[in-house]
C-alpha cells in the first residue's frame, strides 16, 4: 500500500537584482528532481528590472521569464491572470524590491514567502532593504543581525514569520562585512526552508 502521492508544488521566483539567492533555490530544486524527491518546480522568473542579473540566471537554466511593468502591477490585475495561466500555485521573493499589491496577496494566501536581511520585527518597513538594513544596524551598534523568512501580507516586511537564522557582529564589521554574513545565511537557509514547507504541505 503507497502513502499519499507526493505532488510537485509550481514556483514563480520574482527577482530585482543578481539573483544569488534566486539561483541557490534552483539549484535545489534540480538537485532535489534529480534525487527524484522534487517536490516543487521553479517554472517561471518574474522580474521588474530589465537586464537584472536573474533573467540571465533564468536563461541559464532555461526557465521562463516575465517582465512586468510599473503600472499594470500596482494598477492593473497584477499579472495575476499570467500566473494563473502558467499554473503558478507560490510566490518566492528573492530580492525583489517592489511591495507585493493587495490583489495579488488575496490571490495566493499564505503562499508567498519573502527573506529580509534582519531580524524582524527589528530593521524592516519601507525603505529597510539591502545595504541600508546593514548600515542601520551597524550604525545602532548592534550585537547580532540575522536572516528572517516570512509569509507575505498587505504590509512591509510584517507576515508571519516561519523562519530565523543569526550571526555575531563583532567591532570591526562594516555593512559590506556583514552583507557578506548575511548572504551567506540566506544561502545556506532559503533553498531549505522553501524545501521543509512544500513537505510539511505534502505530508498533510
Amino acid at each position: 500500500m503507497g502513502g499519499k502521492k507526493q505532488t510537485s508544488v509550481s514556483v514563480a521566483i520574482f527577482g530585482s537584482g543578481a539573483g544569488s539567492n534566486a539561483e541557490k533555490i534552483i539549484e535545489q530544486s534540480f538537485l532535489l528532481m534529480n534525487k527524484g524527491i522534487a517536490n516543487y518546480t521553479i517554472d517561471l522568473i518574474v522580474c521588474n528590472k530589465p537586464g537584472a542579473g536573474v533573467l540571465n540566471i533564468a536563461a541559464k537554466n532555461d526557465i521562463e521569464t516575465l517582465l512586468i511593468e510599473k503600472e499594470e502591477f500596482f494598477r492593473g490585475d497584477a499579472y495575476i491572470d499570467h500566473l494563473k495561466e502558467k499554473g503558478i500555485e507560490f510566490i518566492v521573493l528573492a530580492g525583489f524590491l517592489w511591495k507585493v499589491p493587495v490583489q495579488l496577496i488575496k490571490a495566493y494566501p499564505n503562499k508567498i514567502i519573502n527573506i529580509h536581511p534582519a531580524l524582524l520585527p527589528k530593521y524592516g518597513g519601507k525603505g529597510m532593504y539591502g545595504s541600508k538594513v546593514h548600515e542601520a544596524i551597524i550604525a545602532a551598534g548592534e550585537k547580532e543581525s540575522g536572516i528572517t523568512i516570512h509569509f507575505v501580507d498587505e504590509l512591509y516586511d510584517h507576515g508571519n514569520i516561519i523562519f530565523q537564522a543569526k550571526c555575531n557582529i563583532n567591532a570591526q564589521d562594516t555593512p559590506e562585512s556583514l552583507a557578506e554574513k548575511i548572504h551567506l545565511l540566506e544561502h545556506k537557509h532559503y533553498p531549505e526552508v522553501i524545501q521543509n514547507l512544500f513537505k510539511m504541505q505534502n505530508s498533510r
